[in-house]
Order: structure tokens, then C-alpha cells, then sequence
């Protein structure tokens, strides 16, 4: 099969590699479309960790093709969307058959740009934050694939006002399509609030934003950190502070909840996928790449230069 290799010079090449198979509990997908996503440039840059040369790809879109021996097989030919730890940008992947949901009629180019940003989504509303009706919530990278399931899912949750922060002007527009009342630039959020504060907080910004956000939670008011997109850099929090205020810092780590509650996981990812086939919810694909294309897709998506979501075209 064709796949896609990451080599130890950080070089993306085309290769032959032999079909893998699955075992137990366990899918072999034959992936037509595959999504890419904020962890393709962590693993390029170094920040995971990853025996090279190595297949990347987290998030893929097909068939399923044969599955391990406890999995029934009346799932072969099912068109499904599966998250994966690695491998989705090949012809052929492997992926644990708990998070490989049957997508029924969405497409499977629809279904590739669900990805790990959908059940992230969900859950940063839903799950961790618990957005109530009438709840304001700020959401920052608003123009990202997250950022926009974000809104839509708040708005579905009955939050009452929903603002978005985007880095640039042209980002900043594509958000306003999504839901929010209001999309302001990173650079000139904090001064363009004033005194607004927001019972929800999505972050995964960090650093000085993460600070900044503390300050701008209301009382009882929760701030949710998912990522480290400007500085790996610790933020430090004063928990009596949090504590007289009722403020909480959470964290959401989806790809720790994929091997500790895998279960949990995929129920966020079914539920996210039945707003998506119901109308209640829109993927916004705004760019689809060939496999030798993904060095090109990687880099834009880390310079800031993309919106909404990315794919690969495989099959």
C-alpha cells in the first residue's frame, strides 16, 4: 500500500509498506480521505515523541476492511470514521474498533473532518465546562476546526452569549459564520472586553492568554485548557484566589481519555456525528490536499494560514 513516512530529517515521503492487520478489538480501515490536525505539527516539530520514520495521520474516513478476531465481522464494508494514534495517511489503517463509529449517510469526506476535533468540541461544552442555558462563553482560536464546532455546540447547549478570538482580520470573518455574537482579534481581546466577564473559557492558547482568561471568568466561572498553541511555558494559578472567586482552571486531554475511557470518548464522537448527519451542526472543509501535499498542508496549518478544516485525499 501507499503510505506517507515522516523521516528522521523531518521529510515527508510517499513509500510502499505492506497492509497491516488488526488485532484484537481492533478495525483495518481502507481510508479515502484522512484529516489533519494540530497534533501532524507536534509530531513534526518534536513535541510527541515518535520512533522515526513513522506513518502519521490521526484521523481517517473509509471502510473497514477486516477486523480482529473478537470483533464481529458483519462490520466489514461498514463506511466509518476512525481515530487512530497513527498511520491514517496510507491506504491502510489500524484503529481500536471502539472509536471507528459507522457514519451511516454522512459522507466520508464529511466524516474525514470530524476527526478528534468533533468529540473534542462536544466535550469542551458538554462534558467538561457543562455550559448551562443563559451561560457566556469565550471561545479562542475561534476560527479553527475546534473553534467552530465550539459554537455551534454552545449555542445548542443554550448558552446565551458566545464571543470567539481569532489572529487575524480574514480568520476573524470566517469565525463570524459560526454562531458567535462577536469575534475580536487576539491582540486586542483583553482591551476590547472591558469589564466582560464569561462563565466559560476555551483555551488552547496558554501562556499569557491563560492568565489573562483567569482574570476574565466570572464567579463560578470555568476556564477549560486544552493545548499550548503559543508556549509550552507552565501557568501558574493561585488556587485561594480561584477558591474565594468559585473559579475553576480544568483541563480536557482527548488523547489521554482515548486510552484511559475510550467508552467516554466515543460516546462524545457518536453524539457529534448525529448533530453532524442531522443538520444541527456544520463541518466546514476549506481545503483538501493529495498525499504528496501534506508537508504543504502541515506547514500552513502551524503558520497560521488555514481555517476551519484540512483533509487528505487518499483513495
Amino acid at each position: 500500500m501507499r503510505a506517507v513516512l515522516l523521516d528522521a530529517e523531518n521529510h515527508y515521503r510517499i513509500t510502499e509498506l505492506d497492509e497491516p492487520s488488526p488485532g484484537p478489538g481492533q478495525v483495518a480501515i481502507r481510508v479515502a480521505y484522512a484529516g489533519v490536525q494540530w497534533g501532524d505539527t507536534m509530531v513534526r516539530d518534536g513535541h510527541f515523541p515518535v520512533p522515526r520514520p513513522f506513518v502519521p495521520g490521526f484521523e481517517a474516513a473509509g471502510h473497514i476492511v477486516a477486523v480482529g478476531d473478537d470483533i464481529d465481522p458483519s462490520r466489514i464494508g461498514e463506511p466509518v470514521a476512525g481515530l487512530t494514534t497513527a498511520g491514517a495517511f496510507a491506504e491502510v489503517v489500524v484503529a481500536p474498533a471502539a472509536l471507528t463509529p459507522a457514519i451511516g449517510d454522512v459522507p466520508l469526506r464529511t466524516a474525514a473532518g470530524l476527526g478528534w476535533g468533533a468529540p473534542t468540541a462536544y466535550d469542551l461544552i458538554n462534558t467538561a465546562s457543562r455550559v448551562r442555558p443563559g451561560e457566556s462563553v469565550l471561545v479562542h482560536a475561534a476560527a479553527g476546526s475546534v473553534g467552530t464546532l465550539a459554537a455551534q455546540f454552545a449555542r445548542l447547549a443554550g448558552a446565551g452569549r458566545v464571543v470567539g478570538v481569532a489572529g487575524s482580520t480574514a480568520r476573524a470573518d470566517y469565525a463570524a459564520q459560526f454562531g458567535y455574537d462577536r469575534v475580536l482579534l487576539r491582540e486586542e481581546f483583553v482591551a476590547e472586553l472591558g469589564d466582560e466577564k464569561f462563565d466559560v473559557i476555551l483555551d488552547p492558547v496558554g501562556g499569557s492568554t491563560r492568565h489573562a482568561g483567569l482574570e476574565q471568568l466570572a464567579a463560578h466561572g470555568r476556564l477549560v485548557a486544552y493545548g499550548n498553541l503559543s508556549t509550552y511555558e507552565p501557568v501558574l494559578a493561585n488556587t485561594n484566589d480561584l477558591l474565594m472567586q468559585g473559579k475553576s482552571l480544568m483541563t480536557y486531554n482527548g488523547n489521554l481519555l482515548s486510552r484511559t475511557r475510550p467508552e467516554q470518548l466515543a460516546d462524545s464522537a457518536r453524539r457529534a456525528l448525529d448533530l453532524v448527519a442531522d443538520g444541527h451542526v456544520r463541518v466546514d472543509i476549506t481545503a483538501e490536499y493529495d498525499l504528496t501535499d501534506l508537508a504543504g498542508a502541515v506547514q500552513r496549518l502551524a503558520d497560521g494560514s488555514t481555517h476551519g478544516k484540512s483533509i487528505l485525499r487518499v483513495a
